[in-house]
């Protein structure tokens, strides 16, 4: 069932997505990488640098399955978990609300409102009409 849509809403949908992606790409290969800044910050955050691998490895993966069409709804759950873990370890931190712990939500705005632009199927599931 595919319905046409607007070139802007595709356009503006692909932006959205491009962004959280590269965001996405670039957190989760410097978490593996581990290069002196990702260290600092992550230990700032509360972590060690052996978890590090591990949240790099689940951030690629939610955000290789946001990017194939087929499972991107998938991918946007697990990146709303992703996110979320993120926010409490910010909370945790004490970090400045709107520049660091609200970071987040920010990016899953970005990610939930691609698929939603794009997708009609999850258009109607979040409508609020009877």
């Amino acid at each position: 069932m595919k319905t046409d849509i607007s070139k802007g809403r595709v356009w503006t949908a692909r932006i959205m997505s491009g962004i959280v992606i590269l965001f996405m790409l670039v957190d989760g290969i410097g978490k593996i990488a581990g290069p002196e800044p990702v260290v600092k910050a992550t230990l700032e955050l509360g972590f060690t640098e052996r978890h590090m691998v591990v949240m790099g490895v689940l951030g690629l993966l939610s955000t290789l399955l946001y990017m194939i069409p087929r499972t991107s709804f998938l991918g946007a759950l697990l990146l709303t978990g992703y996110m979320g873990g993120a926010m409490a370890a910010q909370l945790r931190a004490d970090t400045p609300l709107f520049s660091n712990l609200l970071f987040p939500l920010y990016v899953a705005i970005l990610f939930w409102g691609a698929l939603w632009l794009r997708d009609e199927r999850l258009r109607k599931l979040l409508s609020f009409k009877g």
